[in-house]
């Protein structure tokens, strides 16, 4: 099995939806992104999946996000859009390109990660 995995980040605000605390209010987090695709065979160049064109296909769904309040996407509407719930996003907007993606973490700290996979 080949596994590949690329980073990248992006910057926005949202609030969490039935939270008691400090994030049930507007905030922000730079969120750091990484996507696994995992096969079992490369192509004639001996690749997975081209980093480039990866890259590219990630950062333009990154860019959605980019700068936004979360809650006030369509795709959030009535969504407390934890950290969780943003991998799975990621990973199911990736997966409509790559059918080998594995895994998506979305760093919301440092020190803080969710995970999303099937």
């Amino acid at each position: 099995m080949f596994e590949v995995k690329i980073e990248t980040s992006f910057s926005a605000a949202h609030h969490l939806l039935n939270y008691k605390g400090n994030c049930e209010n507007q905030h922000g987090h730079n969120w750091k992104v990484e996507v696994y695709i995992q096969g079992e065979s490369l192509d004639k160049s001996n690749i997975l999946v081209d980093f480039k064109i990866l890259k590219k296909t990630v950062n333009e769904i990154i860019d959605y996000l980019d700068h936004t309040d979360i809650n006030e996407l369509p795709e959030f509407k009535d969504v407390s859009p934890s950290s969780e719930i943003i991998s799975k996003f990621i990973y199911q907007r990736v997966k409509e390109y790559f059918s080998g993606v594995s895994r998506v973490n979305v760093w919301e700290t440092p020190t803080s990660r969710a995970s999303y996979w099937e």
